[in-house]
């Protein structure tokens, strides 16, 4: 893939994301600049929101389930959402929990998710997966 198919590839799985998460009746605002890893930005209320940072992997890409190089600081109302082209899976995982799921090295963590649904219950992953990933998103929203 070049690098202006790269970069197309991220732009249109973001707006497919995004287009879930309008689906599914969240009130999403999209940031002009990614300077801060926010791709967007969910309001629940006039108090309440959750900043949102979108990684895709494409059906073509050598490693499937791997994100590596991720740089964040975790905080409550920050969250990843990743979205797989070959399975069509969204993972909406906190980062108070991304942290503790990846590997930690050089200062940049790792995230991998396991490659069968048999290891993702074995590891407790199921809860963000899909829909269960998009009721624990709203949950926090409620909360």
């Amino acid at each position: 893939m070049s690098f202006r198919d790269k970069a197309s590839f991220g732009k249109r799985q973001e707006y497919r994301v995004i287009a879930e998460l309008l689906a599914r009746g969240f009130d999403v605002y999209k940031t002009l600049v990614d300077d801060q890893g926010i791709d967007c930005i969910i309001r629940f209320d006039e108090k309440r929101y959750a900043d949102i940072q979108i990684k895709a992997r494409s059906s073509q890409a050598a490693t499937q389930h791997r994100f590596p190089g991720l740089t964040f600081t975790p905080r409550a109302n920050f969250f990843y959402i990743f979205f797989f082209e070959r399975t069509k899976d969204y993972w909406v995982i906190p980062t108070m929990d991304l942290e503790r799921l990846c590997y930690k090295s050089r200062g940049k963590m790792d995230f991998g998710l396991p490659k069968t649904d048999r290891l993702v219950e074995e590891k407790g992953l199921a809860k963000y997966k899909n829909g269960k990933g998009f009721e624990l998103l709203m949950a926090f929203g409620r909360s």
